[in-house]
C-alpha cells in the first residue's frame, strides 16, 4: 500500500449490496472470507477502489498479470456500481466474466467506467485476471 491512509470504511458496502460494509466486502478485504464467485470478487475489488485498499487489490489479482506495486488515484470517489451481466463464475465453474459500469466523482464532474473483466481460479481462490473497457 502506498503512503496514503486508507479512506474512511464506510457504514453501508460500497459494492451496492444491502449489507454493512464490514459484514460484506469488508469480511473479504480483512481476509477473513473468499470471494464464492467472481461477480463477488468484482463487487469486492470495486469496494476496495472506494476504499482505498491497495493491498487487497493486488492480492485478488492473477499472479500472471498483476502489476508490481499500485498507487490509486486519490481523486475519484466511486460512487455507485451496477453489475450489467455475467458469464459463469459461479462455485462451480474455473472461469468467468462479469459485466458492470463504476460510476465516480472526480473534481465535481461525474464519470463512469465500462468494463468486462475476466477472472478466473488461482490457487482455489477467485482472482481478476484483466478487463476490456466497453463504450
Amino acid at each position: 500500500m502506498s503512503r496514503r491512509t486508507r479512506r474512511t470504511a464506510p457504514v453501508t458496502c460500497p459494492c451496492g449490496l444491502p449489507a454493512p460494509y464490514a459484514d460484506c466486502c469488508g469480511r473479504l478485504h480483512r481476509g477473513e472470507a473468499r470471494a464464492a464467485t467472481a461477480e463477488q470478487l468484482m463487487r469486492s475489488r470495486y469496494s476496495a477502489f472506494a476504499v482505498g485498499d491497495e493491498a487487497y487489490l493486488l492480492r485478488s489479482w492473477h499472479s500472471t498479470t498483476r502489476p508490481p506495486r499500485l498507487e490509486l488515484d486519490p481523486g475519484p470517489r466511486w460512487v455507485r456500481l451496477e453489475i450489467l451481466g455475467t458469464t459463469d463464475g459461479s462455485a462451480f465453474h474455473s472461469t468467468g466474466t462479469v459485466e458492470f459500469r463504476a460510476h465516480y466523482v472526480d473534481g465535481g464532474r461525474t464519470g463512469e467506467q465500462h468494463e468486462n473483466s475476466r477472472f478466473t481460479r488461482e490457487g482455489g481462490a477467485w482472482v481478476y485476471v484483466d478487463g476490456v473497457p466497453l463504450p
